[in-house]
């Protein structure tokens, strides 16, 4: 049971748009974890806090991640969109109190994915890409696979948000490009 005053300040902290966005991947992420037999308390606190890290307001995230340590790859300077994810994991243990190291790390990769993804990793992932408010070409058919295939449906979420990158001439996260090659490589080992 997540405590009352996690969901006051998420939302505070992140305002009301990405709290109502929040609250999907957490319901998603507790449909998904049924359906793969995973901890449903874990998916939906992880679910719930995957944008703690999306700070709202006119803040300088290069900053803020200076401030708490986190040291940034080349490309998360250059794409700030990215900071959120690390930033998320340490305002998770700050801010929210969170230990437990597996939704630490879900809330941390849940932009890039990144190789070996624990199951929850996964979750989180992929709940954030298909949680009902999301709209764009093919999120149908991702939606269907997640409950059928979670690598396969990862598979296409990547593939989409490569092409996405790679149209607005952003840095593609070395980790997404990992994560794309190792579940590749599992596919065809199977």
């Amino acid at each position: 049971m997540i405590e009352k005053w996690i969901y006051n300040k998420l939302k505070g902290d992140i305002g009301l748009c990405r709290y109502n966005h929040s609250i999907g991947v957490m319901n998603t992420s507790i449909g998904l974890a049924k359906h793969y037999g995973y901890s449903v308390e874990k998916a939906a606190l992880a679910g719930l806090l995957h944008d703690c890290g999306k700070l709202q307001g006119e803040i300088n995230l290069l900053k803020i991640a200076d401030d708490f340590g986190i040291i940034l790859d080349d490309v998360m300077k250059k794409n700030k969109e990215l900071i959120h994810g690390p930033l998320g994991e340490v305002l998770a243990k700050k801010e929210y109190n969170i230990i437990d190291e597996d939704v630490l790390n879900a809330i941390r990769f849940h932009t890039t994915g990144r190789e070996n993804m624990s199951l929850l990793e996964k979750i989180i992932y992929i709940a954030d890409v298909i949680e009902p408010s999301r709209t764009f070409n093919g999120v149908e058919e991702i939606r269907k696979l997640a409950y059928e295939d979670l690598d396969s449906s990862i598979l296409h979420a990547i593939d989409g948000t490569i092409n996405f990158i790679i149209q607005r001439g952003n840095l593609i996260h070395l980790d997404t490009i990992k994560t794309r090659n190792q579940l590749i490589i599992l596919k065809n080992l199977e």
